[in-house]
């Protein structure tokens, strides 16, 4: 018999294909302190990943203007992870990801400019992930103050997700991102289909 408490009705994120099961929150409530620093590791990534974009495509109008706030956005989610670890006497630590990143990450092609459509896809849809996942954390985490942190990060995630399809749009026909993302969604759901043995945020 499931010990979780009541659910309130899932968020619903256009991106993704799949929600999140009962697994994957029990497995994270159980382990608050593990996914946290998992989740510290995650916004480094993500801030890491829109400053690579800009450094990538340096001359692309628009793009830094762009991801610079966002990079700095991510970066600061992630000083506030690592300071809730720091007050309960954890820090950073490796670990080993499950394969859900590198494995988003060999669906992006090679060439241009459908290389730069796929990161725009495929950060867009780790960012719906989290913020599904946040959601899930922010009001079922038997935590105050982790639920409260997941809660206060969740419209940023959101407008993190919006960015990247915004980005999107503004260089790309519709019919070809609908296209691409739903083959992108379809492979994200996937890699989600089995649950990690250890957790994290996007187990």
């Amino acid at each position: 018999m499931s010990t979780l408490p009541e659910k309130k009705p899932p968020v619903r994120i256009k991106w993704l294909v799949t929600s999140t099961g009962d697994a994957w929150l029990s497995q994270a409530i159980a382990n608050p302190i593990e996914v946290l620093i998992d989740h510290a590791h995650c916004e480094r990534k993500a801030a890491g990943w829109a400053v690579q974009m800009m450094f990538r495509y340096l001359c692309e109008p628009g793009l830094a203007e762009v991801l610079s706030p966002l990079a700095r956005e991510e970066l600061d989610h992630f000083e506030r992870v690592l300071e809730i670890l720091i007050s309960r006497g954890r820090y950073l630590e490796p670990l080993p990801a499950p394969p859900y990143g590198a494995a988003l990450g060999q669906q992006i092609r090679k060439v241009e400019p459908e290389r730069m459509l796929d990161s725009f896809l495929v950060a867009g849809l780790i960012e719906a992930r989290s913020h599904e996942r946040m959601s899930l954390l922010a009001t079922h985490s038997p935590d105050k103050e982790l639920a409260d942190l997941y809660g206060e990060l969740l419209e940023s995630e959101a407008r993190h997700f919006g960015i990247y399809r915004t980005l999107a749009d503004e260089r790309f026909e519709k019919e070809v991102i609908v296209s691409r993302l739903r083959e992108l969604a379809e492979y994200e759901a996937h890699i989600l289909s089995e649950l990690h043995p250890e957790p994290r945020m996007h187990a």
